[in-house]
C-alpha cells in the first residue's frame, strides 16, 4: 500500500512537473522596448507625381485618417474616426518639398459609447490628438483635453479597506461595505491624497458614482471619474462590493492648446468649437533616407532612395499592448492587404520590399466560404543594415508579421527568426560578452593589438558554438559563421561579424564591432503542407513561396477577435454593418497577448493593475567602460518581437521531485 502510494505521488509530481512545463512555454510572450506603428506607404519620382496619382488620392490631395493609419484613434464599433493627416498641391510643393500649409493635421471631436453598454451612461465625447486618445473638458471644445485613463467593463471585487490602483496614479478605495444596507462608501485618490468620497446604493438609483472636479484648465463640475457598483455581497469572511464598469480621465495633467502653439513642424494653430487645425507656416522637406518630426511624436519616415518613398509612423514607449492593423474593411466586398496597407507586415522601405498579402473573397452575410481566405508569402532579398560592411543582400520571408530568414535561398519550407540586423557600433575588451538576445552571445576571447586581431566564441545558452580569430589587417575583417544540421541542412550563415578595428585603450586593447546579423537556428522551423495555422490549413509550398487557404467556412462573428493563424486575426465591429480589420499584437512591458474585448485606450489593452516594468535587456557583462565609446546592447531587429527565455527553471523543479520519490520511495521499503 505504501509502495503504491508512493508510486501515486511520483506519478502525481511527474505530470504537474510537466504540466508546468508545458503552461510556461504556452506562456511564452515577445516583449519590445518600444513600438513603431506606420500608415500607408507612397511611392513615386516627387511629391507632384504621388499627389496626382489617384491611386493614393483625389489628384490634388493624399489624406490618412483612422481607417488607414492604425496609430490614429479608431473606435471600430460606432466606426468612429476623429483625425487626418493631409498632404495638398500648394504653391511650392515639389520634388521632395511640401510648401507652406501643405501639410495638414485635423482633428474634431466625435461621440463614442462607454465599454459597458449595460450600464445606461450612453455616450462620451472622444478626439485623437497626435494619435493619442483624449477626452474634451467641454464636449464640443476641443481647446482643453485630459487622456483618457481607463474605460473598462471588467468586473473588480473590492473587500473594506481594499485599494483599486486604476494607472497614472489614480486609486479607489472601499472605505466600508455595508452589506444589509446594500451600500458601499468609496474614496477616490490621486497619489495617494484624497480627491472625493461617495456611498454609492445598489438598492436604488443607477448605481453609478460620477465624480465632478472643479478648476481642471479653469472649468468646473468636470466629470472625471464615474464608477458603476452591480452588487454588494457577504463573501466567506468579508463584505465585498463587486465593480462592473469604470471611467476615468487624467485631469491633473489636463492641457490647454493655443493658437500661438507650436507642434514640431506643425506651427499654424486655428482652434474652431470641436475642430483643432494645425499646418506648416514653413516649407517641409521630406529629405532622403530620414525620419522627419511632423508633430508630438509623429514623424515621416524616408527611404534611402532615388525614389521618394515615404510612410508617416507614431513610436509608442507606453508600457502595453498594441494592435497593429491593417486597414479596416466595411461590407462584403473582396480586398487585399499588403505591407502597403498592413502594418503588421514585414516591409523594407529602402528597397521596397514587401512579401505578404492577406486576401479575402466570396463573403456571404459574415462567412467567407472555403478557399476565401488566402495568405501568401514569397522570399526576397534585402540589404544588411551594416551594408558597408556585409556585400550583398540576404534572404527574407515576413510570416504572419515576424521576420524569417529561409535556410536556402529559394525554399521557404525552412526557417528562422531574424534576431538581430545592426549596424552600431560596439567595444569589447578580452573577455567580455555581447548578449545579442535569444540566448546567443559573442565573447572576446582575447585582442591582439600588436597582430590587429581578435579572436571572438559564438555561444548559444552559455554553450560554445563555434570561435574565429578575425584580422582587420587583411581581408574583409568579417567572420561569417555557419552551423551544419538546422533542419537538415548543412552550412547554414546563422551569424555575421565585422570587426572595424582593435585599438589600445587607456587600460584594454580594444575591439570594434561594427556590423551584426545574427538568426534563431536553434529555433528554426520546418513548414510541411500537412501543418495547420489557426483557421488556415490548406499549405501549399511552391519554392520561395508559401500560400495557406482555409478548408471550413470562416466565420466574422459580430464583436470578436477572430484568429486567423500563428497570432494574426480579424477584429470585428459590434455593429449591424459588416467592419473589420486584421491585426497582430506588440507589447511593451508584461503584458498579455490574449486578444480579448477589453478596453481600448489608444489601441492599448487597459486593465487596472499595477505598472509594469519594462523589460530591459542586459549589457555588456563586465565593468564599466573607462573610454569614451559607449558599449551598448545590440537592439532587437526592426518589426521582430524578440523572444528571450529563461531556462532551467522547470528543470531544477523536475530533479527535485524526482529526487523527493526517490526519498520516499527508499523511506517506505
Amino acid at each position: 500500500m505504501k509502495r503504491f502510494a508512493a508510486s501515486a505521488l511520483a506519478a502525481l509530481m511527474l505530470l504537474t512537473v510537466f504540466a508546468s512545463a508545458a503552461m510556461a512555454e504556452n506562456n511564452t510572450t515577445s516583449v519590445v522596448s518600444t513600438v513603431e506603428i506606420r500608415g500607408p506607404v507612397y511611392n513615386g519620382t516627387s511629391l507632384t507625381d504621388i499627389l496626382t496619382n489617384t491611386a493614393y488620392g483625389n489628384g490634388t490631395t493624399i489624406t490618412m485618417d483612422a481607417n488607414k493609419f492604425a496609430a490614429f484613434y479608431y473606435d471600430i464599433d460606432d466606426n468612429v474616426t476623429t483625425e487626418s493627416l493631409s498632404i495638398k498641391n500648394v504653391v511650392g510643393t515639389s520634388g521632395r518639398t511640401i510648401g507652406e500649409d501643405g501639410l495638414i493635421y485635423t482633428t474634431t471631436i466625435g461621440q463614442s459609447e462607454y465599454k459597458n453598454k449595460d450600464v445606461g451612461w450612453g455616450n462620451y465625447s472622444v478626439i485623437g490628438f497626435f494619435a493619442d486618445k483624449y477626452i474634451p473638458l467641454k464636449p464640443n471644445d476641443a481647446s482643453k483635453l485630459a487622456k483618457l485613463v481607463l474605460d473598462s467593463d471588467t468586473k473588480y471585487t473590492l473587500r473594506t479597506g481594499e485599494t483599486l490602483d486604476l494607472g497614472s496614479g489614480y486609486s479607489l478605495q472601499a472605505k466600508q461595505v455595508d452589506v444589509d444596507g446594500k451600500k458601499v462608501w468609496l474614496e477616490f485618490d490621486k497619489d495617494g491624497q484624497y480627491v472625493d468620497d461617495q456611498i454609492v446604493s445598489t438598492d436604488t438609483g443607477n448605481h453609478t458614482w460620477t465624480c465632478e472636479v472643479d478648476n481642471v484648465q479653469g472649468e468646473d463640475n468636470v466629470p472625471v471619474l464615474k464608477v458603476h457598483v452591480n452588487q454588494v455581497f457577504q463573501g466567506t469572511v468579508d463584505s465585498i462590493a463587486q465593480i462592473d464598469a469604470l471611467w476615468l480621465i487624467d485631469y491633473a495633467n489636463a492641457i490647454k492648446i493655443n493658437t500661438s502653439d507650436k507642434f514640431g513642424k506643425l506651427d499654424d494653430v486655428a482652434i474652431n468649437g470641436p475642430t483643432i487645425t494645425i499646418k506648416n507656416k514653413n516649407t517641409f522637406s521630406l529629405t532622403r533616407d530620414s525620419d522627419k518630426e511632423i508633430g508630438q511624436g509623429l514623424y515621416f519616415r524616408v527611404a534611402d532612395s532615388d525614389a521618394l518613398r515615404f510612410y508617416a509612423f507614431k513610436q509608442q514607449a507606453t508600457p502595453g499592448t498594441y494592435d497593429i492593423r491593417g486597414t479596416v474593411v466595411s461590407g462584403t466586398q473582396p480586398y487585399t492587404w499588403t505591407s502597403d496597407n498592413f502594418a503588421g507586415f514585414f516591409y523594407d522601405l529602402n528597397k521596397n520590399v514587401g512579401t505578404e498579402t492577406l486576401s479575402v473573397s466570396g463573403i456571404s452575410g459574415r462567412t467567407i466560404p472555403e478557399n476565401g481566405l488566402n495568405y501568401s508569402t514569397t522570399i526576397k532579398s534585402v540589404d544588411y543594415e551594416a551594408s558597408d560592411a556585409f556585400n550583398g543582400t540576404y534572404p527574407v520571408l515576413g510570416f504572419f508579421a515576424q521576420k524569417y530568414v529561409p535556410l536556402k535561398p529559394n525554399d521557404a519550407s525552412k526557417i528562422a527568426k531574424l534576431v538581430l540586423d545592426s549596424d552600431d557600433k560596439y567595444t569589447m575588451r578580452t573577455g567580455e560578452t555581447l548578449d545579442l538576445g535569444s540566448g546567443y552571445s559573442l565573447q572576446a576571447k582575447q585582442v591582439d593589438v600588436d597582430g590587429k586581431k581578435v579572436w571572438l566564441e559564438f555561444d548559444k545558452d552559455g554553450q560554445y558554438v563555434d570561435d574565429q580569430i578575425v584580422s582587420t589587417d587583411t581581408g574583409n575583417h568579417t567572420w561569417t559563421c555557419e552551423v551544419d544540421n538546422v533542419q537538415g541542412e548543412d552550412n547554414v550563415p546563422v551569424l555575421k561579424v565585422h570587426v572595424n578595428q582593435v585599438f589600445q585603450g587607456t587600460v584594454d586593447s580594444i575591439a570594434q564591432i561594427k556590423g551584426l546579423w545574427l538568426i534563431d537556428y536553434a529555433n528554426a522551423m520546418k513548414i510541411n503542407t500537412s501543418d495547420k495555422f489557426g483557421k488556415l490549413d490548406d499549405v501549399a509550398i511552391n519554392g520561395p513561396t508559401i500560400t495557406i487557404d482555409n478548408k471550413n467556412t470562416f466565420s466574422l462573428t459580430r464583436d470578436s477577435d477572430q484568429e486567423i493563424g500563428q497570432g494574426m486575426y480579424f477584429k470585428v465591429a459590434d455593429s449591424d454593418e459588416l467592419r473589420y480589420y486584421p491585426y497582430v499584437q506588440q507589447i511593451i512591458g508584461n503584458e498579455t497577448t490574449i486578444p480579448s474585448n477589453a478596453t481600448s485606450t489608444n489601441n492599448t489593452s487597459v486593465t487596472p493593475a499595477p505598472v509594469a516594468n519594462i523589460t530591459e535587456t542586459p549589457s555588456v557583462n563586465a565593468s564599466t567602460p573607462t573610454e569614451t565609446s559607449v558599449t551598448k546592447t545590440p537592439a532587437a531587429a526592426n518589426t521582430t518581437a524578440t523572444e528571450k527565455k529563461t531556462p532551467g527553471f522547470e528543470i531544477a523543479t523536475a530533479i527535485f521531485g524526482l529526487l523527493l520519490v526517490a526519498y520516499i520511495i527508499r523511506k517506505n521499503r
